[in-house]
Formats: C-alpha cells, structure tokens, sequence
C-alpha cells in the first residue's frame, strides 16, 4: 500500500510517480530485455536459420509483435476494469473455462521460463568449471535446487524486490551488451554474413521453413511483452504511454536484431550452432579473448540473480491472482500475510523442482526449455488478440486503426501456433490437459457446473491430443 501523501494531478498521479515519454521508454526497455539476448545467437543459428533467413524471420517479428505490444496497450485501456489480466480478458470474451486454461498456459510459460533461467545459470558457470556441463548435470541440478528453494524462502518472509537491486540487474544486462555491439561492429565481416546467405550449401531447406524455425524463439526473446503496458499508471501523459511503446519496443527489437546480425557477421552458423549458452559470451571471446567470456557471463549471472525473485514471484502471482478472481482454487489465493501468496508459491516451487530433475535426466537444456515456454504462450497471446479484435470491431474505442492491429495480432498469434508445429501443439495440450482439472476442481468449490455448452468439445479435443501426445512421447513417435 502507497504511503505517499503528495498532490496528485486528475488522472490520480502523483508528482512523484509521474513520468515523461523519456524516462517510461527506458522503463518499457528495462522491463523486456530479458537473459534471452544473452543466447539468441545460438539460438537462432540451431533452429536452423541461415542470415538471410534471419532477416526475413526479423522483419515478421517486428510488425507481429508491435501488434501485440499495440493489442495489450489496446486492452489496459479499454478493458481496465476486467480484472485478473489475461484470464480476465479470457472470461469476458469467451467464458471460465478457456480464461481458467490461459491462466494456465501463462503460469505454465512462466515456470518453463523459470526453469530455462536456472539452467542457463549454470551453463554459464559451465563454461568456467566443466562440472556444471550445459547446466543439466547433477551438480547443476542440485546447485539449481539451492537456488530455487533459497528464493521460495525469501518470498514466504516477504521480501518482493528492491529498487537498488533492478539498478544493478539493468546495468548489468545493458553494459555487456553495449560492448559487445561496439566490438561487434568493428569485427563484422560482410564475407561470413554472405557465405551461405540462405543457407544452400548446407541445404537448409526453403526460407519459409528457415523463418518459421526461428519463430518461438522469438516469442522467448520478447516474453513479457503482454506486461509492458502496466508502466501506463506512471506516464505524465496518456499519449506518452502509446509513444513509450512503440519507442521501448523499436529499441529492443533494435537491439535484439544488432545481436543477432553481428554475431552471424563474426562467426558462421555451423559455429554459432556449437556454442554453449550463453553463446553471446562465445562470439565475443572468438572476437577479443577469454575477457569477453567474463564479460558476458559476469553481466548474464548479475541480472539473472537479480531479477530471479522477481521472476518466481510473478508466476505464484498469476496462480494467485487467477484464484482470487475465480479461475482456480480459493487456496491459491490465500494471502497469510499481505502480498505472500503461500501455496501459491511452494506449488511454483515444487513443479519448478521436479521439472529440474526431468531436465537432468531428460538432458533438456536451455534451447529445448525456451521453446516448449514460447509455445504455452501462444494460446494465451490469441484468445487476447482476439478478445481486443471484438472490443475493436465493435466499436471499443481507438476506430479503424485498432481494428487493423489486433487484426494483425491475431493473424501473427495464428501464425505462431501454425509455426511452432504439431509437435509443440500436442506436448501444450498435455499441460492444458491438467489445467482442466484445475477447472473441474474451481468449478465444484463453487456450486457450478463444470462445463457448459461449447465447452464440452474444447474439453474433449484437448484431451484427445493430450492422450495423442502421450501415446508419442511413450514409442519416441513425438519428439520435442
């Protein structure tokens, strides 16, 4: 609760919460720049997709994802009294059953992302001491424990975030980076860029099929880009929050893409596909020596360290937050103290542990963690655009050109689904396959009934591909 007692102005801001268009850029920037730029050059180059590729797969990210960027704006302002976000904008335009399963799907994403980020932790330290491997070996594993259960802790005492910590966590994202762009440029060879623009000599197949490889990686890199808009509160200006978007959203796309592109300049894809993430640490030390290594990872263990609690305690908040508007058990959103929801996030904290120990013996690393969080966030993505798509068409505000970027929103969010594969598809309905007993579960605590018309055939395909997927994933027919 604010304590502040200062004059606020008529939009209730005030003076000391108010931001220009400047400083909320920087915020927007700050809050979607994620570790993943860290790993995007290997990333990329093992999906596989060749430079060219690369900037065809590029220019698709950059118009889909600022119609997302545009699409959430779009929804903070017009659907500001739905409560309980993605699953509120879930129940208003479709009803509590698929609000329940993208609550779901979003806190799914969000542990996925969780998971990838204690990997990374020590496949960055691997680099260092070959104990810890790509960040899945038992040392890892338990080192990752430690980690994960020392976090829980400080958030059933209550610690949230400090400002001085998130100072720390931006410096040390963006200096690393900054450096590396520097050099990058001075080191970029045009001649490697071009070797095998298109990826023929190695015969990469079609460039349509390059683009679609690259696609949930994408996703990973911009996750969170559904929670840049809630910074609209601190804008001194209502149209400071719509230019602060796009601005944010053009730098780090910017700086992504420089990424990227530089680091296909410098070495080539079969080398960028044999880098251990983060393999940002790997280009620049083939640049300037064992220096940039240090750099790299020094930069990637601050801000991943820093920003963990954060990120543990947003996924306990989408469990919590959901129950509290009524897609999921009443005892998720229990608070026994203000803002520590407890079984919401010792349940975090236990998924968390058994998926660090199916990533041991399952030798899921980095790569393999990001996509499968990507893909539980595309259902979560279209039911939002198409949400905004029918408040626009109907006359929701913001006239023809909202009707064109929750159009284009939709039709990227579809996109996604359709390049992320069948395999992706299925392995997704497995998980929405338990999110409907956490429907079934909410919905008798209730007195309700636990499907209703139309739901019942959303039900029974999902459980009909989960029982497909589980079938696959038994004879090694799917693959992931």
């Amino acid at each position: 609760m604010s304590t502040d007692t200062r004059p606020a102005d008529r939009t209730g801001r005030t003076d000391g919460t108010r931001l220009g268009v400047v400083a909320l850029t920087g915020v927007v920037v700050g809050s979607m720049v994620g570790a993943g730029i860290f790993s995007i050059p290997q990333n990329m180059a093992a999906g596989p997709a060749a430079p060219g590729a690369l900037l065809v797969g590029w220019a698709v990210t950059g118009v889909g994802m600022l119609a997302l960027a545009l699409t959430f704006q779009f929804l903070g302002r017009r659907a500001a009294d739905t409560h309980g976000g993605l699953y509120g904008y879930a129940r208003d335009g479709f009803g509590p059953m698929p609000a329940t399963l993208v609550a779901w799907g979003y806190w799914i994403s969000a542990w996925l992302g969780d998971l990838a980020y204690l990997v990374l932790i020590f496949s960055t330290l691997g680099l260092f001491w070959e104990v810890f491997g790509d960040g899945t070996t038992w040392v890892s594993t338990l080192g990752g424990t430690v980690v994960l259960w020392g976090y829980a802790a400080l958030l059933l005492r209550g610690v949230r975030e400090a400002s001085a910590v998130n100072v720390v966590v931006t410096v040390a994202k963006l200096v690393p980076i900054l450096v590396f762009l520097v050099v990058g440029v001075m080191a970029f060879d045009p001649a490697v860029f071009t070797v095998d623009l298109w990826g023929r000599q190695e015969d990469l197949g079609p460039v349509f099929d390059q683009v679609r490889a690259m696609m949930l990686v994408t996703v990973w890199a911009f996750l969170g880009i559904e929670g840049a808009t809630v910074f609209a509160r601190r804008a001194r200006r209502d149209g400071d929050v719509g230019r602060a978007t796009v601005m944010g959203f053009a730098l780090v796309l910017t700086l992504l893409v420089a990424v990227n592109l530089l680091a296909a300049g410098i070495l080539t894809r079969p080398e960028l596909t044999d880098l251990q993430d983060p393999s940002l640490a790997g280009v620049l030390e083939a640049v300037v020596g064992r220096w940039g290594a240090v750099l790299i990872s020094v930069g990637l263990l601050v801000s991943v360290g820093g920003a963990f609690l954060a990120w543990q305690l947003l996924c306990a908040e989408i469990l919590a937050s959901t129950a509290r508007a009524g897609g999921l058990p009443r005892m998720l959103g229990e608070e026994p103290r203000p803002g520590v929801p407890r079984r919401a996030i010792l349940l975090t904290t236990a998924v968390l542990q058994v998926a660090l120990v199916w990533a041991h013996f399952r030798g899921a690393a980095y790569y393999d963690v990001i996509l499968m969080s990507g893909s539980m966030m595309l259902v979560p993505y279209l039911v939002s655009s198409l949400y905004a798509l029918r408040l626009a068409a109907r006359g929701g505000g913001g006239g023809g050109t909202a009707v064109v970027f929750t159009g284009v929103s939709t039709v990227y969010a579809l996109w996604l689904l359709y390049a992320g594969g069948l395999s992706y598809l299925l392995m997704s309905s497995v998980f929405y396959a338990v999110g409907l007993v956490a429907h079934a579960w909410t919905r008798r605590e209730q007195g309700r009934p636990v499907l209703r018309g139309w739901e019942v055939a959303l039900a029974a395909g999902i459980v009909v591909a989960a029982g497909w997927a589980a079938v696959g994933l038994l004879t090694g027919g799917l693959q992931v």
